[in-house]
């Protein structure tokens, strides 16, 4: 069922895009006097709203990617349209709310205002020139910020009207439980190909001593008959893949940088650079709780050294987390004068109040990080290397214009290695081969490329490095005579044959286990397993184990074999679920919100597109492209 919950998370969806997703745009967006994309019935749709939502599903990307993300890709993988799909069905829907009728009053709005950390201060309350300020950095009013909120709760109310009451249904939530939460007992035990060995009889009774380690037998090696067979049958084992005969001439960072002479001076000033890495003050752990005056915040920490509250209490009873009271680590000239107490204190103490610029406050000391030196000829080796490899890069960048020259001109890669100091090398490139030059993707991707009768030309690596590739040959896939590949046609001819007498054994057993004989006399060690679901994986087994389970009737004895793996199993108890466990409660309340959340958005995004289909919506294809513009 859409639920209120679920009601907040869609208006917190709707919030993000219009406020976080503006935070740092605003000094770099669009310049010039338009505002307006286009009209969606009588509404606007906002220019900068469209900017920073696109630019924030840009940035997303790049955090999933950890690579760049312009505005040509997004164009490309059609990201610009989605974004603006979005927005548009947005302002279709404030229009709609607006037609019926649907609007909040000011107390919700400033609900929202307050519920949005970015507007908090340092006390962790709402703090209104930090509210001013944020808007305004990024290009909005205050007005037409509460504006947005007050459409966006409108929406939320609309959604609530459409999909609210929608429930799972039920048959499909009890399908799925019986399903995934049905249960099995087996016994089972692993067939391998040796055989057990009788014990003496002592009593009458013939006893059966198990290997301490089961391992298959020797099975025996295949005559040229099978060899044969087994080759013919899978030539494709046995085919060499496509291999490219490359000629390269390549230029690394490395082999530039052991010429380069970095100066004495440059490494001191990296060093210097980065002092905050190298050397660290002692610092400390510490949370501040803020009170209104010296007696309240006096008669808080009585409470605690008496046992009748903790820290946590405190801020709680403030109206406060935890997370909006954490300072961090702080150093000592970030206290003030709080810095005294609170160094002086040990982890866990809880010190105050010291009056601070915000008024009086409880510290409580959660760590202490005790300062930290790393001497410059520590680390000197390390930052000349970094330096050598910046100049190298430089140096190669600065090559590259000639190198270009050159193979505009028409020189070969042996010219190239000749006269600007590349190295020149060949490979015997294929998809399988990744060692020296072939580990850099670049020129794996190259070499897949390249056809007979390219001219080279100059690509670079992530590194820095700069290469250039020449195709000289094509070797065809081609099937490898037999005798190269003999062992490795033996060794499959007889895994074969292993896994086929493991199944046969298996078979064979289950059957003397169906008429009646004990896993023991069968030679086996049995093993029980109970309460199996199909999101179990019994180790040892492979994954047909438990597929193959749960296809068994109660009772029922099954030889199943998979890669490597053979065993008899036995069926004991095929168990429904059991619908006092708490995880089978937990299974089904999230099916059931899950099921009722994605029938709700399909209902809501069926009633969207109708209302849309009925609004009059005109975009500026002209302000679309300023946009993308102002990415570029």
């Amino acid at each position: 069922m859409a639920s209120s919950k679920g009601n907040r998370v869609f208006v917190w969806i709707i919030l993000i895009l219009l406020f976080v997703g503006l935070i740092g745009f605003g000094a770099t967006g669009l310049t010039g006097n338009a505002t307006r994309l286009g009209t969606v019935g009588d509404k606007e749709l906002d220019i900068q709203a469209y900017a920073s939502a696109l630019q924030n599903r840009m940035r997303s990307l790049e955090s999933q990617t950890g690579s760049a993300f312009g505005i040509a890709q997004a164009r490309e993988i059609g990201l610009d349209r989605a974004v603006l799909g979005q927005l548009v069905t947005e302002r279709v829907l404030d229009a709609e709310a607006d037609a019926l009728g649907l609007s909040v009053g000011d107390a919700a709005v400033r609900e929202q205002v307050l519920a949005i950390p970015a507007f908090q201060g340092l006390s962790g309350g709402f703090d209104r020139n930090a509210y001013r300020d944020a808007l305004s950095r990024n290009g909005l009013s205050v007005a037409d910020f509460e504006e947005s909120l007050r459409e966006a709760e409108a929406r939320a109310l609309l959604q609530q009207a459409v999909v609210g009451g929608v429930p799972a249904p039920e048959t499909q939530v009890e399908a799925m439980i019986d399903f995934l939460m049905a249960r099995r007992d087996v016994t089972w035990a692993p067939v391998t190909l040796g055989a057990a060995r009788p014990a003496p009889v002592d009593d009458g009774r013939p006893r059966v001593i198990l290997p301490e380690i089961l391992l298959d037998a020797e099975v025996p090696t295949p005559d040229e008959a099978e060899i044969q067979a087994r080759y013919e049958a899978a030539p494709e084992a046995y085919t060499a893949p496509e291999m490219r005969k490359i000629s390269y001439a390549w230029l690394r960072p490395e082999d530039v940088a052991e010429g380069i002479e970095v100066d004495d001076e440059e490494v001191r000033a990296l060093y210097d650079q980065r002092i905050d890495e190298y050397v660290q003050e002692e610092r400390r752990l510490v949370e501040r709780l803020v009170y209104p005056n010296e007696t309240a915040a006096a008669e808080a920490l009585a409470r605690v050294e008496a046992g009748e509250a903790s820290f946590e209490d405190l801020v709680e009873a403030r109206g406060l987390s935890l997370s909006a009271v954490d300072l961090g680590d702080v150093a000592a000239d970030d206290l003030g004068a709080a810095a005294e107490p609170v160094f002086a204190a040990q982890a866990g103490d809880l010190v105050g109040p010291v009056e601070t610029t915000l008024g009086p406050a409880l510290f409580r000391v959660n760590a202490v990080l005790a300062a930290e030196e790393v001497p410059f000829e520590a680390v000197e080796a390390d930052l000349r290397a970094e330096l050598a490899q910046a100049l190298a890069r430089r140096e190669i960048e600065r090559r590259s214009d000639d190198i270009t020259d050159l193979l505009a001109g028409g020189a070969t890669l042996e010219d190239l290695a000749e006269r600007t100091g590349m190295e020149l090398g060949t490979i015997d490139w294929s998809e399988n081969v990744t060692e020296g030059i072939a580990a850099y993707a670049p020129f794996r991707e190259a070499a897949a490329a390249a056809q007979e009768g390219d001219f080279p030309e100059l690509l670079g690596f992530e590194d820095g490095g700069v290469f250039a590739i020449r195709l000289d040959e094509v070797t065809p896939p081609a099937l490898r005579p037999l005798d190269e590949v003999r062992d490795q046609v033996i060794a499959d001819v007889e895994a074969e044959t292993r896994a086929r007498l493991r199944a046969e054994r298996a078979e064979d057993l289950a059957a003397r286990i169906t008429a009646g004989e004990s896993f023991e006399a069968a030679g086996l060690a049995p093993r029980t397993a109970k309460n199996l679901t199909r999101r179990d994986f019994v180790e040892g087994t492979s994954p047909e184990f438990i597929r193959e389970i749960f296809a068994m009737e109660e009772g029922e004895t099954r030889a199943i074999a998979g890669e490597g793996f053979a065993a008899v199993v036995r069926l004991d108890a095929a168990n429904a679920p059991d619908m006092q466990d708490p995880a089978v409660a937990a299974e089904r309340q999230a099916l059931e919100a899950r099921l009722g959340t994605g029938l709700a958005q399909d209902i809501y995004a069926a009633y969207a597109n109708a209302v849309q289909s009925r609004t009059e919506i005109r975009i500026d294809e002209s302000a679309v492209q300023a946009v993308h513009s102002s990415f570029r």
